[in-house]
């Protein structure tokens, strides 16, 4: 095994750590000692990896992100990738509710919408979308996905999750088609 590999698995079994002590115990009472006690590393190891617990969650979205990248390419990109992200965000909705209201809750939210943007970038200029758009405009495009998806999950409950094949698909036309006030109606 090469030296990168034993790093990603030594930080994927720090990040897995990280997630288990957030099921149960407030964000802001996890500390390093925890991680690396339950890792069984020491705290050498840990700094090695990541500068603190926040890089740790920029870390984590950025892994999050480029699997749901990846898992949405596999669908062939549109509304089944589109729904690939939106189950990987739900898997991730847990986690993220429990850090909201700590101190780390204002930069993860900045983290979680940057994580958006990128991957809503790279399908934007993979698949050659919004091409007749200037860059000011297409800026002004992902603001606006990212702030409505947000919004989205910010409120999210059983309800939205039973009905996510729907939601997917209003929202995959959203960003695809639009959908005229007269058509909506219909959804």
């Amino acid at each position: 095994m090469t030296h990168n590999e034993i790093s990603l698995q030594t930080k994927k079994k720090l990040a897995a750590s990280l997630k288990k002590f957030m099921m149960s115990k407030s964000l802001n009472k996890i500390t390093v000692t925890d991680i690396i006690k339950d890792c069984g590393v020491n705290r050498k190891t840990f700094y090695y990896h990541f500068a603190d617990i926040p890089e740790m969650f920029r870390w984590i979205l950025e892994q999050q992100g480029q699997r749901a990248l990846l898992e949405a390419k596999a669908q062939a990109g549109g509304e089944k990738g589109l729904r690939c992200l939106f189950v990987m965000a739900l898997e991730a909705m847990p986690y993220l509710r429990r850090v909201e209201r700590t101190p780390y809750g204002e930069e993860l939210q900045r983290m979680v919408a940057q994580s958006i943007q990128n991957i809503f970038e790279k399908i934007i200029e993979e698949e050659g979308l919004y091409a007749q758009c200037s860059r000011g405009e297409i800026k002004l495009i992902l603001r606006y996905h990212v702030g409505a998806i947000l919004g989205l999950f910010q409120s999210w409950g059983p309800e939205d999750t039973k009905n996510l094949d729907r939601i997917v698909h209003t929202v995959f036309l959203l960003m695809t088609e639009g959908i005229s006030p007269q058509e909506g109606a219909h959804l």
